[in-house]
C-alpha cells in the first residue's frame, strides 16, 4: 500500500466526488480512478459505492478512514522533522595528484577537523587545474608553479627525487649512487611520475637502458614491487615506506614543491592556519 493511494482515498472521502478530488490532487480523473481501483483490489473489497454524482463509503471504507488519517498525520510529522533539521554542509572537494603519498593522504584525512565533510578527487595536475577553474573541485593539492604566487596558494612540502631500493639491496646503505651502479638493475616505471620524460632522458644520456619488471600508473603497486625486490624505481622521497630505502643518485637533482591551490573566491581554503593546511602539514611531518 502506497501513501499516494491513501491520500487519494482521503481526498475522495472528503470531496465525495471523483472530479473534485482529482482537481484537489492536481491529477487526472482516470489516474484517480485507477489508484482507487488498485487500493480496492489490495483490500479485497469495495471501499466506495459509486452513485451518479457522488460516492459513499462502504463499511470497509469507513473502517479504513481512521487508519488512513492516522497514517497521513504520521507522514506529515515525519516530513516536518526533516524540514526543521539543519541542511547538511556541502562536502569540501579536495583534488590531488596521484603521486601524493597514500600514507600522507590517509594521515591528513584522519586529522581533518573542518566543519565540512571531505571528499577526494584524483587527477593529473592539468586535469585538476581545469576542474578548479570550472568549479568542480574547491582546492587542489598539486605541484606548485611560479605563476601560483599570483593566486591563492600555499607551499606545503619541498622534496627531492630519489632512487628507491628494497632495504635488503646491496646499495641500500649507500650515501650516493652513480647511474652506472644501477645499469644492470631491473627497473619499475612509475607512469604517474611528473618527470617521467626527464628521468628517461637522464638515464639514456648516461648509457643506462635497463629491463623493466613493471610499468604502472599505480604508485602503491610500484613501490610494493620495489619492497618485494622485483626492481628499483625513481620517485619523490615521500613515497618511501617501511622496507624501502630512498638513496640519492649523483647528478639527479630534480625536486618538486607540493602545495595547495585554491579558487580566487575561496582564499580561506589555503590559509596558513586553516584546517586543511594544518591537517596536511601534520600528515607530512608525521609520515616523513
Amino acid at each position: 500500500m502506497k501513501r499516494a493511494q491513501l491520500r487519494h482515498f482521503l481526498a475522495l472521502v472528503e470531496s465525495g466526488n471523483f472530479t473534485r478530488a482529482a482537481e484537489r490532487l492536481a491529477i487526472s480523473q482516470p489516474t484517480l480512478s485507477a489508484s482507487i481501483a488498485e487500493l480496492e483490489r489490495m483490500a479485497g473489497t469495495r471501499l466506495f459505492l459509486r452513485e451518479k454524482r457522488q460516492v459513499r463509503l462502504t463499511a470497509a471504507g469507513a473502517r479504513l478512514v481512521n487508519h488512513a488519517r492516522a497514517i497521513e498525520r504520521e507522514f506529515r510529522a515525519a516530513e516536518a522533522a526533516f524540514v526543521e533539521a539543519p541542511v547538511p554542509l556541502a562536502p569540501l572537494r579536495l583534488g590531488t595528484i596521484p603521486s601524493v603519498s597514500t600514507a600522507m593522504l590517509s594521515a591528513a584525512v584522519r586529522r581533518w577537523t573542518g566543519p565540512q565533510p571531505l571528499t577526494l578527487v584524483e587527477g593529473t595536475d592539468a586535469e585538476l587545474r581545469r576542474k578548479l577553474g570550472e568549479g568542480q573541485v574547491d582546492v587542489i593539492l598539486t605541484l606548485l608553479r611560479p605563476e601560483d604566487a599570483d593566486r591563492p596558494s600555499l607551499r606545503l612540502l619541498e622534496e627531492g627525487y630519489r632512487l628507491l631500493l628494497p632495504e635488503s639491496h646491496a646499495l641500500a646503505g649507500a650515501a650516493l649512487i652513480d647511474a652506472r651502479d644501477v645499469a644492470s638493475e631491473t627497473m619499475i616505471a612509475r607512469r604517474s611520475c611528473e618527470i617521467l620524460g626527464e628521468t628517461s632522458r637522464w638515464f639514456t644520456q648516461r648509457g643506462v637502458r635497463p629491463p623493466f619488471f613493471l610499468r604502472s600508473s599505480n604508485d602503491d603497486r610500484c613501490i610494493e614491487m620495489v619492497r618485494a625486490g622485483m626492481g628499483v624505481t625513481t620517485a619523490p622521497q615521500s613515497l618511501a615506506r617501511d622496507g624501502v630505502v630512498a638513496v640519492q643518485l649523483a647528478d639527479y637533482d630534480f625536486r618538486r614543491t607540493l602545495g595547495l591551490v585554491g579558487g580566487r573566491d575561496r582564499p580561506d581554503l589555503v590559509a596558513e592556519e586553516g584546517a586543511l593546511a594544518e591537517a596536511l602539514r601534520a600528515a607530512f611531518y608525521f609520515t616523513a
